[in-house]
């Protein structure tokens, strides 16, 4: 199902950043906790109420400067591009500034809808200045200070009023899996050689594809969609030269996917922006499959996959769940290996476990390696049920889950996987004290 996007814009120090962490709900650093994921700092998932919707955080727009840096304009040139709604952010201590015109000009042109949040609403120079912003000519005006958390309930219910009802595009019991990857990795290829015809553009030019292309097709005697997601939309260099925003089209398709196959280039090897890809399917808590194209590319093909394996397990530390393919899209030499693959790992996405067997799993894992004690308390661990599936999520009552350490939740996760077929589908565990909903 499709998220809606919000994009903020506005002229630099205005308060973007900041705006950004308060409506995401956490600081979004560029290297996270989890092994092997780098991260951007311009995307986010907000979830507000029984709404969710990605967020993009853009640089600052300074169209009054001759020097202005061109990547920055591109960036807010493919973020109003891909957005839904805009949110201009202006300063309310400084007050209206003839670069605000100038972004409020470059808005209009794109017709999109539009909020002006004044931020730095804490301040009185702010509240007297609060008014003027009104000459901008807009329809929609939300004061806030990102600092002190002020308004921000109000804006995020101001956003998503009018959040239309997204639909299920297909009838139930289609899977859905997308093809992700950064351009020019063969994902348009692949698509053609899975549903045997010829029905996506392929060209050797990064960025041929316009947009995401579903294609329903039947395998075995069910129907299946795949999902080719976009390089760039528009022509021309300036979309080329932002790779990293091809992500939100990714994002988009990640969203309405069962399972998503990340696509590695056998030539190239595996570089940054793949395992950023792969990061936001981990994000999404989808079920995945890790495709190495132009493997006809290869010599001695035999050693080279051994090398190939044990590359992946160590630069996708974070997904090591996942299994992986080797084939070529072009001359469609183990194509035959995907489709068993891709159906494994959807069921095992849904895969449900017996509570009494659950607990039998986890008392056996605790009984086997006690956690380490500290400060005299040692965590104790008391039930454990499934709370839903697409990912599996466990939900496993503990006297304290301050004691729950990142290892032994890792050690706990492991043991589950042995006992349980859950290859290919990442996994929950919620911990919860006694009592607690």
């Amino acid at each position: 199902m499709r998220k809606p996007v919000v994009a903020l814009l506005g002229r630099p120090n205005v308060g973007k950043s900041t705006l950004f962490n308060r409506m995401v709900g956490k600081k979004i650093s560029i290297i996270e906790d989890t092994p092997g994921v780098t991260r951007d700092r311009i995307y986010g998932n907000v979830k507000f109420k029984e709404y969710m919707f990605h967020l993009i955080d853009t640089g600052g727009i300074d169209l009054a400067d001759e020097h202005f840096n061109d990547s920055i304009k591109m960036q807010a040139e493919l973020a109003i591009d891909e957005a839904d709604l805009i949110l201009f952010v202006v300063d309310g201590k400084e007050g209206l500034t003839a670069n605000d015109y100038a972004v409020r000009d470059m808005l209009l042109k794109s017709q999109k809808k539009v909020i002006v949040v004044i931020n730095k609403m804490d301040s009185k120079l702010a509240r007297d200045n609060m008014y003027d912003f009104y000459e901008l000519g807009l329809d929609t005006y939300i004061p806030v200070s990102g600092e002190q958390n002020e308004g921000i309930y109000d804006l995020l219910e101001e956003v998503t009023k009018d959040f239309p009802e997204i639909e299920e595009e297909y009838e139930d019991g289609i899977i859905k899996f997308c093809v992700i990857g950064r351009p020019n990795v063969g994902k348009s290829s692949l698509v053609n050689a899975i549903v045997g015809e010829e029905r996506v553009i392929v060209s050797d030019v990064a960025g041929t594809t316009r947009d995401a292309i579903d294609t329903k097709f039947r395998y075995h005697d069910h129907d299946y969609v795949v999902i080719d997601t976009a390089g760039m939309r528009k022509r021309g260099k300036v979309y080329e030269a932002v790779e990293k925003y091809s992500l939100l089209r990714s994002l988009k398709a990640i969203d309405r996917s069962d399972v998503c196959l990340i696509v590695i280039n056998a030539e190239e090897g595996i570089i940054e922006h793949d395992k950023h890809i792969a990061g936001y399917a981990l994000d999404a808590g989808k079920a995945v499959v890790l495709v190495v194209n132009k493997w006809d590319t290869v010599e001695d093909k035999d050693s080279k996959m051994k090398e190939m394996k044990e590359l992946l397990k160590y630069e996708f530390q974070f997904m090591t769940y996942a299994p992986i393919v080797f084939l070529s899209a072009k001359t469609k030499k183990r194509i035959h290996t995907l489709m068993p693959e891709i159906l494994k790992v959807y069921e095992n996405s849904r895969r449900e476990v017996k509570t009494s067997v659950l607990n039998d799993v986890i008392r056996d894992a605790y009984a086997l390696n006690l956690p380490p004690s500290y400060k005299g308390k040692r965590l104790k661990i008391y039930f454990s049920n499934q709370a839903s599936t697409q990912p599996p999520t466990f939900n496993i009552q503990v006297n304290s889950k301050g004691l729950v350490h990142f290892s032994y939740e890792r050690y706990l996760e492991n043991k589950l996987r042995e006992a349980f077929e859950l290859e290919g589908t990442p996994i929950i565990l919620q911990f919860k004290n006694k009592g607690e909903q």
